[in-house]
């Protein structure tokens, strides 16, 4: 039933072949309405080498919770933000489908809509209504301390998807699954100092503060541009909080307070497609007059891209279902869960956007 409304290299490496195999073969379809007759086999969302991953593993034992079969259980699922944003569209349908595909008893789904203390309270109301193993996609990397007490006082499991949190592992949460966004700003730093020959001034469209992905992914593409290219000058950090609407403020902003800028990296793809609206309204070429660089991978940053309106995007794969339900099948099979499991991230370029548009989301 759904309703609307978380030896050890060997370990490791079990768990990370596995998931790897399942997430190849099969995964959620994109959500936006064109994205009939996608690639499918282009969307999968797999685990990187046993290597990548990171930190203690966590067993069921050493967490302290019962065993539990997924499909004689009740599973709750937290999603942090409104579904306006295609990341989030693509996140919730994958865990629904995956849900539905290995028979879980009963999903539970609820939206924080960009609310910490909706998504506390419905992390709350989730096991209130006996939610037996929970799916939370954090909105911060800090706060949700009283859910995860909540969830420990009943003993039940709780796996991280697409955002740390500032919390200690095996105990408030069993792991982290989720891309490294160090390396997603590192690589989008590297595909603007292609697209500008390293030189100009660069803007940044920061997402929303308080979380790692933000930190992380300005780090990252700041680190690299310093290091690799001091001739592209970044020339103004301002937050378009993931949004397009804000990302085209702030662009139409930036248009007149730094007009010499020639590029602009933005921290989602949603900013950077308001930034093209922007520089078109204002008579400028997006992709040739100020280049655009940005990190998600939706079917619309991508077809940009075929338009020759974006120079790169850096993939962040939202489809978890596969590779959190194969997680926690792993778990509860006793298995070692390593503290962070990184996933694997693709990018596109003007060299493989048109045959890679089916895989987007």
């Amino acid at each position: 039933m759904m309703i609307q409304h978380r030896s050890r290299t060997l370990a490791a490496a079990c768990l990370l072949a596995a998931t790897t195999m399942l997430a190849a073969s099969g995964c959620a379809k994109s959500e936006t309405p064109d994205n009939a007759g996608d690639d499918s086999s282009q969307a999968a969302q797999a685990a990187k080498s046993p290597e990548s991953s990171s930190g203690p593993g966590c067993s069921l034992r050493t967490y302290g919770a019962p065993k539990l079969d997924l499909k004689n259980a009740v599973v709750g699922f937290s999603q942090s933000e409104k579904e306006a944003n295609p990341f989030r569209i693509a996140e919730t349908r994958s865990i629904k489908d995956e849900a539905e595909k290995i028979g879980v008893k009963k999903l539970l789904t609820t939206n924080a809509q960009s609310q910490l203390s909706k998504q506390i309270s419905d992390i709350q109301d989730m096991l209130s209504q006996g939610a037996q193993f929970l799916i939370v996609a954090p909105l911060n990397s800090d706060g949700l301390e009283p859910a995860f007490r909540a969830a420990a006082a009943k003993k039940v499991p709780v796996l991280t998807i697409d955002r740390k949190v500032n919390s200690t592992a095996c105990k408030d949460y069993v792991a982290f699954l989720g891309s490294d966004f160090v390396e997603q700003g590192k690589r989008a730093a590297d595909a603007m100092i292609k697209a500008t020959g390293g030189k100009g001034e660069v803007a940044i469209l920061l997402g929303a503060s308080g979380n790692n992905v933000t930190t992380d992914r300005t780090k990252g593409f700041v680190d690299q541009v310093e290091a690799q290219a001091p001739g592209l000058r970044i020339v103004a950090r301002q937050t378009g909080e993931f949004a397009r609407d804000k990302g085209q403020q702030v662009m139409e902003q930036l248009i007149q307070s730094k007009p010499d800028i020639s590029a602009v990296y933005a921290e989602n793809d949603e900013m950077g497609l308001g930034a093209v609206t922007a520089l078109k309204a204002a008579g400028k070429k997006p992709g040739k007059d100020v280049k655009i660089v940005s990190v998600d991978g939706t079917r619309n940053a991508v077809q940009a891209l075929v338009n020759g309106e974006y120079n790169a995007v850096i993939e962040s794969n939202p489809r978890f279902g596969p590779l959190a339900f194969a997680t926690a099948q792993k778990f509860y099979g006793g298995e070692e869960i390593p503290e962070n499991v990184i996933i694997s991230d693709r990018a596109y370029d003007e060299s493989n956007a048109k045959a890679s548009l089916g895989g987007a989301y």
